[in-house]
């Protein structure tokens, strides 16, 4: 199993350090639920930033492509993820909670000694995927019966029926 990188998050923001990596989508456990397959890869460069809105920072891109279910006709749809955030390191939740909510400005995070930047990776990409994936145009998708005003569940009912007999 390949180690995964543990920074402590203060300390990497405060020296302006940078990491730069990639990971298969496979090694994301909580991701894979929303995958077709475990195709593809992520790749990941971190920033530290001493200061942004006066307390420390880390700067997320994020780029690849994962291979999720179009939900209209069930087919793999390829994902292409660009994720570029900035998150504002805290000391606790007491600090997050005393600042006033922003809804344009960059996300809070605890700051932590020993931050997996594995877990912040695969937060961030759940944070990405769409709601409901769909392909712009689906070929999958039987528009006849639409088209002849009918249900899609007569639709149904009748390819249910015509299989049975």
């Amino acid at each position: 199993m390949q180690r995964r990188p543990v920074i402590d998050g203060l300390e990497f923001a405060r020296a302006g350090s940078t990491w730069f990596g990639a990971w298969p989508a496979s090694d994301f456990p909580r991701l894979r639920d929303a995958l077709h397959s475990d195709e593809g890869a992520i790749a990941c460069e971190l920033r530290g930033v001493p200061e942004v809105r006066g307390n420390p920072a880390l700067h997320l891109r994020l780029n690849g492509v994962l291979q999720l279910t179009c939900q209209r006709c069930l087919e793999p749809l390829a994902f292409t993820v660009a994720v570029d955030a900035t998150l504002l390191l805290a000391r606790s939740q007491a600090q997050i909670d005393a600042e006033p909510f922003d809804a344009e400005g960059p996300e809070w995070i605890v700051a932590d000694r020993e931050m997996q930047l594995h877990l912040l990776v695969e937060d961030e990409l759940l944070l990405a995927l769409p709601l409901a994936p769909r392909h712009e145009r689906c070929a999958g998708v039987r528009v006849g019966a639409r088209e002849r005003g009918r249900s899609p569940f007569a639709e149904l009912r009748e390819q249910v029926r015509a299989g049975r007999r």
